[in-house]
């Protein structure tokens, strides 16, 4: 299989299985949970609209945010990479409404040793995931909620902003509910701490969309 920038890789995932085994398409309202730390790692998934969070719970029964995927994302492929078939070491859920497709593990094995352009495009994608669990790690360090909402914003500007005359728009309808699932808040707290930042002019809300006019002085008024 040869992978080309003009071959999105959602099509891509569409022909894996050679026509025997096609992919499945799957829609979750938000909130839904895709899989289940623990669940068996059958499928490989590919992110085509909406947004997915993955996080860690633990004994305590504490869950910590630790990415939020974005359309054209890969994830639940944790047992390639480990080299032996695992269980789910993840919570996925639908952070807002989504549409995923999936495939079986062992299909997306067979193509990724029959095609380096793939795996050099999964390595990417995996190297972009990582990068943006740090920043969530960060993110979730500050004490201050303030600074913990300021951050996750910024992240926010980052992986779904699109720039406009105003400043940027996160293309997400959020709910403070949502919002404080993936922080570690409360909805109340989420949603003083947003009027304050409206108030301050940081920031407008729009039909449930946010945004930044201007994420740098936003980001040096609360460093």
């Amino acid at each position: 299989m040869v992978v080309t920038q003009d071959k999105p890789l959602a099509t891509m995932f569409r022909t894996l299985s050679g026509g025997s085994f096609p992919p499945v398409v799957e829609a979750y309202d938000r909130g839904k949970t895709i899989f289940f730390p623990g669940d068996p790692a059958e499928r490989v998934y590919f992110l085509l609209k909406g947004a997915v969070k993955l996080s860690r719970v633990y004994e305590a029964g504490e869950e910590i945010t630790v990415a939020l995927l974005r359309e054209n994302s890969v994830f639940g492929v944790l047992s390639l990479i480990t080299g032996h078939r695992s269980d789910r070491f993840y919570h996925a859920v639908a952070f807002t409404p989504v549409e995923l497709l999936s495939v079986p593990i062992d299909q997306v094995e067979q193509a990724l040793e029959e095609s380096p352009d793939l795996s050099m495009l999964m390595l990417r994608g995996l190297s972009s995931r990582i990068l943006q669990t740090e920043m969530m790690i960060e993110t979730l360090a500050h004490r201050d909620m303030g600074s913990r909402l300021v951050s996750f914003l910024l992240i926010l500007c980052r992986d779904f902003g699109v720039p406009g005359q105003n400043g940027i728009t996160v293309d997400l309808k959020l709910s403070h509910q949502a919002i404080a699932e993936a922080i570690g808040s409360t909805r109340v707290t989420v949603t003083r701490l947003l009027g304050d930042l409206r108030q301050d002019g940081m920031i407008s809300i729009h039909k449930k969309k946010i945004t930044v006019h201007n994420p740098v002085s936003l980001s040096q008024q609360f460093t």
